[in-house]
C-alpha cells in the first residue's frame, strides 16, 4: 500500500481543517496556425499549507505571484497540475461530483471584484437564495427569512434584498459577496483580495466585518492579499509567496518583527510610514522587476533581485525550512544564507 505523504503543520495550528501539500498548477500555451502547445506559465509550484478551524492563514505577495491561483485551485475552479488538497479528510483533486458538491457547502470563497462576482441581472434576493436552491436547502419561505438574516448580519437592511448590485457602493457589494459565503455556514473561506477594490476607510470596515463574522462562526481563512499590513491585521500566520513559491512562513507577530527573506524585508519596507518625518523602511528597495512565469530563472527564483545571491543560489533551490522552533510558531524560510 502507498504510503499518504506527511502534511506540514502551518505554524501556530493543531487541527488541521485544510490540508495542502506539493501544490502545482501550470498552464499551456498555445500558438501558431496548428495551436499547437508551445510553452507553460508556472503559476504555482510545490506550495504546502495547512489552515486550522478557526484561524486565519494570510497568503501574501506581489501581483502575479501565484496567490489567486492557489485559492483556486483549493476550491477547484482550476484543476491542479500536481498535489493534493485535503478539506476534512476528503482529497477535493479526487473527489467525484457528489462528493465535491458536499464539500462545497462547507468551503466557500469571496472574490476581489465585488461587482463582477454578482450577477447584475438578479436582485439581492435571487443571488442570496442561489446556494440554498443549489443545495436544497430549506422552503421558499425559509430561504426568504434567511436571506433577510444574512443581510442584518453583514450590516446591511434587509430592504435591500429587493434591489440590485449596481444599487449600492463597492462596500456594500462586498457585504453581499460575504453574506452569500456564508449563506450555508461553511467552515472555510478563501478570501481573495476581498478588500483591494475598495477605498482605506471601507476595508477596515469589511475586516472588522469578517473578524467578527470568525468569532461567531468559528470559520477558518485563507486570506489572500498583496499588502502586509492588511494581512498582518486579521492573520493569525502568515505565507509569503514570491513567482509561485512559499518562501517564509511564520505567526504574524514573528514574521511582522523578525522578517528573516530578503524579499519579506523589502515588503515590510513597503509600508507606508504614518509620519513623513520617521525613516522610510529598514531594508533596501528590491532592484528590478520580478520574472516571467513563462521562463522562471533555474535556482532561487529570487536570485536576480537578492543582495545575498551567491553561486548556489543560482543552480538550486532551496527548501522551506525551519530556522526557528518554539510550540507556538515555528518560523519557516526557503533561503540558503540565514
Amino acid at each position: 500500500m502507498e504510503k499518504r505523504r506527511e502534511f506540514p503543520m502551518t505554524p501556530g495550528t493543531n487541527v488541521p481543517l485544510l490540508q495542502v501539500a506539493h501544490l502545482s498548477m501550470n498552464f499551456p500555451l498555445y500558438g501558431g496556425i496548428l495551436r499547437r502547445q508551445t510553452g507553460r506559465v508556472h503559476a504555482v509550484e510545490d506550495v504546502s499549507l495547512t489552515v486550522a478551524a478557526g484561524k486565519t492563514l494570510g497568503l501574501v505577495g506581489e501581483s502575479g505571484c501565484g496567490k489567486t491561483t492557489v485559492g483556486r485551485c483549493i476550491t477547484r475552479l482550476y484543476k491542479p497540475t500536481a498535489g493534493e488538497v485535503i478539506f476534512e479528510g476528503v482529497d477535493l483533486l479526487k473527489a467525484d461530483p457528489r462528493h465535491l458538491r458536499r464539500c462545497r457547502r462547507d468551503l466557500q470563497m469571496i472574490f476581489q471584484d465585488p461587482f463582477e462576482s454578482l450577477n447584475a441581472r438578479q436582485t439581492v434576493e435571487e443571488i442570496l437564495m442561489e446556494p440554498f436552491a443549489i443545495h436544497r436547502v430549506g422552503s421558499p419561505k425559509e430561504r426568504r427569512d434567511r436571506v433577510r438574516e444574512l443581510l442584518s448580519q453583514v450590516g446591511l437592511s434587509p430592504d435591500a434584498a429587493l434591489r440590485y448590485p449596481h444599487e449600492f457602493s463597492g462596500g456594500q457589494r462586498q457585504r453581499i459577496g460575504i453574506a452569500r459565503a456564508i449563506a450555508l455556514r461553511p467552515k472555510l473561506i478563501i478570501c481573495d483580495e476581498p478588500v483591494s477594490a475598495l477605498d482605506v476607510s471601507i476595508q477596515s470596515q469589511i475586516l472588522n466585518l469578517l473578524v467578527s463574522l470568525q468569532d461567531a462562526m468559528g470559520l477558518g481563512f485563507l486570506f489572500i492579499a498583496h499588502d502586509l499590513a492588511v494581512v498582518n491585521h486579521v492573520s493569525d500566520v502568515i505565507a509569503v509567496m514570491y513567482l509561485g513559491r512559499i518562501v517564509e512562513m511564520a505567526d504574524a507577530q514573528t514574521l511582522y518583527a523578525h522578517p528573516l527573506h530578503p524579499y519579506t524585508q523589502a515588503l515590510i519596507a513597503a509600508i507606508p510610514e504614518p509620519s513623513p518625518k520617521k525613516p522610510s523602511g529598514r531594508f533596501a528597495v528590491l532592484p528590478g522587476e520580478v520574472p516571467s512565469p513563462i521562463h522562471p530563472p533555474d535556482g532561487c527564483h529570487f536570485h536576480q533581485r537578492c543582495s545575498r545571491a551567491k553561486a548556489r543560489c543560482r543552480e538550486e533551490s532551496p527548501p522551506l525550512v525551519t530556522v526557528t522552533e518554539n510550540k507556538n510558531s515555528p518560523h519557516q524560510v526557503a533561503c540558503f544564507f540565514i
